[in-house]
């Protein structure tokens, strides 16, 4: 397994929507395998393949057991997914991998039924409610060339682009 450079916010390949699967091959069990490495090692609970720059519908879930403790036990990986079903909403705070040290609240429906495949190209139905829900929603929009800024109202938008700028200069300064 390889850890894979995350693209971030705001380079144009995360507006790219994401091609579905067709093979369920090595090469897609390798790709499912260096995320899953990648995104432990970011940590981080999800992790579509667009942001490590790859344009294919897979994305990863790993919430953790009942401790948080992550394993492949608990991992999701998803492939194809399509929602079947929405039901009420509910905020969260909301960070990503692709726009780093930036967290907002977001609303997002409060459960889900999703359909997908797994890396053998078995289809699953899944009931997903509260944080589980919330994870595919932010994955899947990965998917469709969106991040959960877009999601924020205009204040709010413009209270990101504001910070956004101001991180970006720290990290300029750390690096000379």
């Amino acid at each position: 397994m390889a850890v894979l450079d995350i693209v971030t916010y705001p380079n144009k390949i995360l507006k790219e929507v994401s091609k579905p699967v067709e093979r369920f091959d090595e090469e897609l069990h390798k790709l499912l395998d260096d995320m899953y490495e990648t995104m432990l090692k970011e940590g981080g609970v999800g992790l579509a393949a667009i942001q490590v720059a790859v344009p294919r519908r897979a994305l990863i879930i790993d919430l953790g057991d009942e401790e948080g403790k992550q394993s492949k036990d608990t991992l999701i990986e998803v492939i194809n997914p399509e929602f079947l079903e929405w039901e009420g909403t509910q905020k969260d705070t909301e960070g990503c991998l692709s726009v780093p040290e930036y967290y907002d609240e977001v609303e997002r429906y409060k459960k889900v039924k999703v359909k997908f495949f797994d890396r053998y190209g078995k289809e699953h139905i899944m009931d997903a409610e509260g944080l589980l829900s919330v994870a595919f929603q932010h994955e899947t929009d990965h998917l469709d060339g969106h991040l959960f800024i877009e999601r924020l109202d205009y204040i709010r938008r413009k209270k990101f682009e504001k910070e956004w700028k101001k991180l970006l200069k720290q990290k300029q300064k750390r690096k000379k």
